[in-house]
């Protein structure tokens, strides 16, 4: 300003000389006014330039580079640069947060104060069966017809959730959704989709495990009860009192199964997955399997008629990594199982198979009453029975599946099964290559 200032002083000054110079006095006045004119001009045009530049209609650097308006533009271009980083960095922290709720496992809509959707991320697009572009601010109403949810949308109580039954976008098939509502802003919704199906699957799984444990304890427990209430108040003779004695040892025995099953279990979900630094020969293994199918052939043919299996046990079978206990305790629950539901007249075999891959499996294979296929997906888990009063007659506690399968997952093993009801079943269980060794070639 000061610079200015000094430069309209001395313009004038010059003015003046040269009027004095041309006219005396009047000279002097009449250079005076037209410098002021001059200046004024001038500054009206560099004035218009800049506020030409300002609203945008001319492009390059500020007209003017020094003085008030080369100050003005200085402190313009400033504020600008601030306001354009500071919406860079909006941007980048809005993108950052589509993409967390991009990533979030949960589906997440942004709703209008009209119930439309503003935003949705990929889940929510996927568990309501929507196209995240296409139903762009389509009422929600319209795009989720379940009664449940037209309720909860219209109650406006969206403390809790709703779980609806619905079928997912990418063709997974009927699944359970719970449905939550937050309100945010004026009248805008914040609404959270998650697939529960698995969490209700474990919860009825939950229950259903406690129901089934409470009746294998229960129901030897009742009977040994009935027994010692009938020894200690009847007087019986030695014949009858043998007899009892047995089915009081044969229920105590039953609750024992129960008891290890459960033990084994509990065992295998805390033990970390075993290594491959110790390896079997699995001829041995099937030959204790085949031992201990005979004595269970034998012990359970007092009562009922059975058949036995066929082994076929090649002479390359190898060695596989794991631990030993593990391993016979999966093979010998598949033979067992065979041997029990197998009545006299089938047929049993149980393979050792090398395939091209390098993998091997264990396969058991019978002509039993075999498995319904709605039975099948649930057959592993624990105390899960296609026929109670048949599980029974044979002994059976319900957990050898179980076992076989955690025993499986254990070592990178696949537990294949195949059955068709009344022409038997084939249970497979392939082991990875990496678990196998076969003898070197003489």
């Amino acid at each position: 300003m000061l610079v200015r200032t000094l430069i309209f002083c001395a313009v004038q000054a010059l003015g003046a000389g040269l009027g004095w110079w041309w006219g005396g006095v009047w000279g002097v006045l009449w250079a005076g006014a037209a410098g002021v004119w001059l200046w004024f001009i001038a500054d009206l045009l560099r004035s218009a330039r800049m506020l030409h530049w300002l609203r945008g209609e001319a492009a390059g650097p500020a007209p003017a580079r020094t003085g008030v308006l080369g100050e003005v533009a200085e402190r313009v271009q400033r504020l600008l640069r601030a306001r354009e980083q500071a919406a860079q960095d909006s941007a980048v922290r809005l993108q950052d947060i589509l993409d967390a709720l991009q990533a979030t496992p949960n589906g997440v809509l942004l709703l209008d104060d009209r119930d439309r959707i503003v935003w949705c991320n990929h889940n929510a697009a996927r568990h309501l069966a929507i196209d995240a572009q296409r139903d762009m601010l389509q009422f929600i109403g319209n795009l989720l017809r379940d009664p449940d949810f037209t309720a909860y949308l219209a109650a406006q109580d969206w403390s809790h959730d709703v779980v609806i039954s619905t079928r997912l976008g990418d063709g997974a098939g009927l699944a359970r959704l719970s449905i939550q509502l937050c309100a945010y802003g004026e009248g805008q919704k914040l609404m959270l989709t998650r697939d529960v199906t698995a969490v209700e699957q474990a919860e009825a799984m939950r229950r259903d495990f406690v129901a089934n444990v409470s009746h294998e304890i229960r129901t030897p427990l009742t009977v040994l009860s009935g027994f010692v209430e009938t020894l200690q108040t009847l007087k019986l003779d030695a014949d009858e009192e043998a007899r009892y004695l047995a089915l009081m040892a044969q229920q105590a025995e039953r609750m024992q199964r129960v008891v290890e099953g459960l033990l084994a279990l509990s065992r295998l979900e805390a033990s970390p997955p075993p290594g491959t630094a110790e390896w079997l020969p699995v001829a041995g293994l099937l030959g204790r399997c085949e031992q201990e199918a005979r004595a269970l052939h034998a012990l359970l043919a007092q009562e009922q008629t059975l058949s036995f299996p066929h082994w076929s046990r090649p002479e390359d079978a190898g060695e596989v990594a794991g631990v030993p206990a593990e391993l016979h305790s999966a093979l010998a629950n598949l033979v067992g199982n065979a041997i029990r539901y197998t009545p006299a007249g089938g047929r049993i075999e149980v393979q050792w198979n090398w395939q091209p891959d390098g993998s091997a499996e264990f396969l058991v294979r019978d002509t039993g009453p075999g498995i319904d296929a709605e039975h099948l997906p649930r057959i592993t888990e624990r105390f899960y029975r296609v026929d109670r009063s048949r599980s029974r007659d044979t002994g059976g506690t319900g957990l050898g599946l179980a076992i076989v399968k955690h025993v499986a997952q254990r070592h990178g093993a696949q537990l294949l099964i195949d059955s068709v009801a009344g022409k038997g079943s084939t249970f497979r269980l392939v082991f990875p290559a990496m678990r196998l060794r076969r003898p070197a070639k003489s």
